[in-house]
């Protein structure tokens, strides 16, 4: 084994965004480890100002939760799909302990930088605090910004919107998921250059060509009727879905039921007799048995009276077999048979019975025509509220490809939610358990607009009414029908949660005068905001401890104190957030035997002894049962 290219090859799995020219930039690199490292000298790729600033964003943790809203749910308690309100780089960096790794599929439809749509915070570098002026969770006037041609770093600014949440995003990512990102004319070579340095040139799957207006945009000299895809997995072994046919007619069948001929050559000759000598052998086909459909008795033994089938030569290269012989010799007579050729010969041929076949890279059906989108939700809505959703059949199609029965999706540019849509509607179609996690910036609807006449103040207003609609009209389908998918357990719900500023006061720690230290201080004593509901705190909690918002919360009395039970493979989480604590609760959490315990600082009324004593009682119960426990005041 090359031991130097073995560990590049891991670093680049890690690292992908390090790498030039195959090459390692070690300033790149400790820039990613957390290091600054000032620009250096010019080399090969995508730069463009702030870049390097980007890596700092990245890097710089959130100090912001998410909030349940149980009021603009629906069934809050049971469901496992997810709608985030909020500011999406915020949101991504919230998400990054509890799914690291977990997310099967994105898919996202960013702004396609035209100039007219909300980007990102004037101030890039004071996003939360921004994002909480313009959503009024704070005093001054917050405000985001359209992205001018008129601006002078037009393309960097919209660069530097994508790069930190690209970023975050493929952390999410499992290992053999896939990011599927549409795109036009105006970034799409910048953002094929950010997703090569992002997730690695290698993993690049492909450029979809999507014909969504057969007249075409009659501006700019040429009619432009498409736009584009961009497909790139996380990995090399990545596969992905190929695409179900339902209308599949098939020419010949047999007791195994329909099936077309393909012939078993491999017509790639760079596999051949020299670099695949056991895929080169020859056939004995029988001339005078012949089947109702014209295929011929073989096998691989020879016989007196039998024609002798190689694979074709071609090219001058002599190729080779699709199959093996074992399993050519499992499926004669069954899987492969024998046809004539048009020329007189003879050639070996699998019953080809796949009612799929792999996406192409250009859509031009009336499916995927974006009128068929607004349509869609100006009948659910009865009115156009959305410009230009994106068609359901497109995102049922990418949902297909990138996804398993029992995937998590994520749209962190949610608008409409169509990804949300396409998700149950693939579950009710073939009884999937996918979940969705959709992320929506509360962009105000234009003023005398449907939308606003209609009672939606934002577009994740719209998103969310868009899931409830869905549900209520796939609850009515399902009335009177056969349960042949298990529709009837179809998750038609989702928990919303709103973008907020933490729970807990946040420790300044750049604060040089004396007397605001010293304020500080004082405010940090009681450091739980009052307007915090218990449950508001709960969340926070889970999302800091790397539980998933959608895990199970069982809530219950002990010793007349609320408590909160959470379990998963490690074990059970015990979260007490009651003031007035007693040595009487600590017990009755210690019997429970869980792995760890939160509560309150507060809860101790500054009771040092309750709290020493509270700490020795969880040793105590670890000791006799042999495992840690993990208690955490606040």
């Amino acid at each position: 084994m090359d031991i130097v290219a073995e560990k590049c090859r891991q670093l680049k799995q890690l690292f992908p965004e390090v790498f030039v020219e195959n090459k390692v930039d070690f300033d790149q690199l400790r820039r990613t480890l957390g290091e600054w490292v000032e620009p250096g000298k010019e080399r090969f790729g995508l730069n463009w100002p702030g870049k390097a600033e980007c890596l700092k964003i990245i890097q710089q943790p959130s100090v912001a939760t998410l909030k349940p809203v149980r009021s603009e749910s629906v069934n809050f308690d049971s469901t496992k799909n997810l709608f985030i309100e909020g500011d999406n780089l915020e949101v991504l960096k919230l998400l990054q302990k509890s799914y690291f790794g977990k997310i099967k599929m994105i898919y996202i439809d960013p702004p396609y930088n035209t100039g007219n749509e909300f980007i990102y915070p004037d101030n890039y570098s004071e996003s939360l605090d921004t994002y909480l002026e313009y959503t009024q969770q704070k005093d001054e006037n917050g405000k985001f910004s359209t992205n001018t041609d008129t601006n002078g770093r037009y393309h960097s600014r919209w660069l530097n919107m994508m790069y930190p949440r690209l970023y975050l995003a493929r952390n999410l990512l499992c290992e053999d998921g896939a990011i599927f990102i549409s795109i036009d004319d105006n970034e799409f070579s910048r953002l094929r250059d950010l997703c090569d340095n992002i997730f690695g040139e290698e993993n690049h799957v492909g450029v979809i060509t999507i014909r969504g207006n057969p007249s075409g945009r009659d501006y700019g000299g040429i009619a432009r009727m498409h736009d584009y895809l961009l497909v790139y997995a996380n990995s090399p072994e990545t596969e992905i879905n190929r695409l179900e046919d339902t209308n599949k007619k098939f020419p010949f069948e047999d007791e195994r039921g329909g099936f077309e001929t393909r012939e078993l050559r491999n017509r790639n000759i760079t596999f051949n007799k020299q670099n695949r000598p056991n895929l080169h052998y020859p056939f004995y086909l029988n001339p005078n048995k012949v089947d109702k459909h014209g295929f011929f008795e073989i096998s691989l033994d020879k016989k007196t009276g039998w024609e002798k089938i190689w694979p074709k030569e071609s090219q001058g290269v002599q190729t080779v077999w699709r199959w093996g012989k074992e399993k050519s010799g499992d499926n004669l007579n069954l899987e492969i048979v024998g046809k004539a050729n048009k020329n007189g010969g003879y050639q070996i041929v699998e019953k080809y019975r796949e009612k799929s076949r792999m996406a192409r890279s250009i859509w031009h059906d009336k499916d995927v025509r974006t009128e068929r989108g607004t349509l869609l939700v100006k009948k659910l809505f009865d009115g156009k509220v959305f410009d230009f959703p994106k068609p359901y059949e497109v995102l049922a199609r990418i949902v297909e490809m990138g996804s398993d029965k029992d995937s998590i999706i994520l749209d962190f540019f949610a608008g409409s939610a169509t990804t949300a849509h396409a998700v149950m509607g693939m579950n009710y179609r073939d009884g999937g358990t996918r979940n969705f996690i959709m992320v929506q910036l509360p962009e105000p609807t234009e003023r005398n607009s449907q939308a606003k006449k209609a009672g939606y103040e934002t577009i994740a207003d719209i998103g969310k009414e868009r899931i409830r609609r869905v549900a209520k009209k796939t609850k009515e389908e399902q009335k009177g029908q056969l349960d042949i998918n298990n529709a009837s357990a179809l998750d038609l719900g989702f928990k919303a949660f709103k973008l907020s500023h933490s729970n807990f006061k946040v420790w300044e720690g750049d604060i040089e005068k004396i007397d605001d230290l010293e304020q500080q201080l004082l405010d940090h004593v009681d450091h739980v905001s009052k307007l915090s509901t218990s449950e508001d705190m709960l969340y926070e909690l889970l999302l800091k401890s790397g539980f998933p918002l959608t895990v199970k919360v069982d809530k219950f009395k002990l010793v007349g104190k609320e408590v909160f039970s959470i379990e998963d493979k490690e074990g059970k989480l015990l979260i007490c957030l009651e003031k007035n604590l007693s040595q009487e609760i600590v017990d009755s959490m210690a019997e429970i035997n869980p792995t760890q315990v939160i509560c309150l600082d507060e809860g101790f009324n500054g009771n040092d002894q309750l709290k020493a004593n509270a700490i020795q009682t969880f040793k105590l119960h670890a000791q006799k049962r042999e495992k840690e426990i993990v208690f955490k005041t606040l």
